[in-house]
């Protein structure tokens, strides 16, 4: 969906139409940019295939920690000192700008923020091609961080929302890369060597689609993004073999319950199965449907079920996560321990009953009139745009999707979205997680099998 960031206030685009430029550089890198003359400043992203879903369970956790060492500091080369995570930081903020990278299951990306003066963006164009494609992976700092991340994730295991989603991911996703789990022995299994095979395999200018929202032109953002890229291995993308290709998410073959006993005040409960990928033609009726059924705070079917007719939940919601792959669809709540089994019928009987018969037609006017109304708070920033833009851009959706998206939400009908469900989910093939609940509340299963 459209995602929200915060970032520098700029309305022009709330009224006015948003072009989007594209072109592919020689070097193969694709380039998307909307002008954004307001404000002398440009937001960069960069993405590349390599997030998790590119990485073996046995080394889970590898695209992040590659992330994360990026900004521990840059090689020597030739007259240019090498610059250790201190020198690097100070270095951005004598520039006044902003680098950094980060990975999540489907990309790894790198983002830029600088003014435009072209002295400072020049600058600050160099210092990232060198952090981009030169890093140090200094392996003293990754032994300290290794540490650290055991250390979270031994705090994250005293934590009953964290086990509940692993426990649920580990079923929805079963053997897929969307389900593996960073562990303190995956973490063991990654040294610095194999960070340097992992960036040196997937961050090429062949791989990379670029996003650029500010006050710069095309010819001048085609220059930043080859400044950008310069100092990447350079390659003929036509000859270079494409990357592998990574198995769908398999459909769950039947229900399954599974019971975690745990000491906490509150039982979570979260449930679902495999959704739809990002480019399915289903997203936006998939988009309003969400938001009668559990998206809309306490306006959804969900809220008004389970927490205000009944009090047996704290807080209920639904959410579809696409990706490259289908991610998880999850109806999550909290109540007391006590309640875990009645809250847990009455939302599958409500998103049952929903799946079989959609929306009405006043529940689905009032969801049309929220999301077009609030569409222009999600691009009313260089940030927001640069966010919107780069799922354009990593998606494949049409150049012109942000000024048709208000049209084609509101051309979507009932029967459309009841279509779409009953395409998507099967209530009586998903996984229920609940952890915390009363001993015997429940039916138990063992935690982690695959149905």
């Amino acid at each position: 969906m459209l995602i929200g960031v915060a970032g520098l206030f700029c309305p022009i685009f709330s009224l006015a139409a948003i072009p989007v430029q594209q072109w592919t550089q020689p070097g193969g890198a694709r380039v998307y940019l909307i002008e954004s003359p307001a404000i002398a400043m440009v937001d960069v992203e960069l993405d590349f295939d390599a997030g998790s879903r590119r990485v073996a369970a046995a080394q889970a956790g590898l695209a992040g920690a590659t992330a994360s060492l990026l900004s521990k500091g840059v090689a020597a080369r030739g007259s240019e000192p090498a610059l250790d995570e201190n020198a690097l930081g100070e270095a951005w903020a004598d520039l006044g700008a902003q680098f950094g990278a980060s990975a999540a299951t489907d990309r790894f990306s790198f983002s830029l923020r600088s003014l435009t003066e072209p002295d400072l963006l020049d600058q600050a164009m160099r210092l990232a091609a060198r952090q981009m494609a030169e890093p140090a992976f200094p392996d003293p700092i990754w032994q300290r961080d290794r540490q650290r991340l055991v250390a979270q994730l031994k705090e994250a295991h005293t934590r009953p929302a964290y086990l509940a989603g692993r426990a649920f991911a580990a079923a929805v996703y079963g053997d897929h890369p969307y389900g593996h789990e960073t562990t303190e022995a995956s973490l063991g299994h990654i040294s610095v060597a194999d960070m340097r095979a992992f960036h040196a395999a997937y961050i090429t200018p062949c791989h990379a689609r670029v996003s650029i929202v500010g006050a710069l032109n095309r010819v001048q953002a085609d220059a930043l993004v080859t400044g950008l890229l310069a100092r990447l291995p350079k390659m003929d993308c036509a000859a270079a073999p494409p990357l592998p290709a990574v198995a769908e998410v398999a459909p769950l073959e039947r229900a399954q319950a599974l019971n975690i006993p745990f000491d906490s005040a509150q039982a979570h409960v979260l449930m679902g199965q495999p959704g739809y990928k990002r480019n399915d033609p289903d997203f936006f009726a998939l988009t309003l449907g969400n938001y009668v059924l559990g998206g809309g705070g306490f306006v959804s079917r969900l809220t008004e079920e389970v927490r205000e007719k009944r009090g047996l939940s704290y807080s209920v919601s639904s959410y579809f996560s696409p990706g490259r792959h289908a991610g998880a669809f999850t109806v999550g709540l909290q109540t007391r321990p006590d309640q875990a089994a009645q809250a847990t019928v009455v939302a599958q009987q409500v998103l049952a009953k929903f799946v079989a018969e959609g929306p009405t037609e006043a529940e689905l006017k009032a969801a049309k009139g929220y999301l077009i109304g609030g569409f222009p708070l999600l691009i009313d920033s260089n940030r927001k745009l640069l966010g919107n833009l780069s799922n354009i851009a990593w998606n494949d959706l049409p150049l012109n999707y942000l000024d048709t998206w208000t049209d084609r939400i509101a051309k979507v009908g009932a029967v459309d979205v009841r279509a779409a469900f009953a395409r998507k989910l099967q209530p009586e093939k998903m996984v229920t997680v609940i952890l915390g609940a009363v001993p015997a509340a429940v039916g138990t299963a063992t935690p982690g099998t695959r149905p």
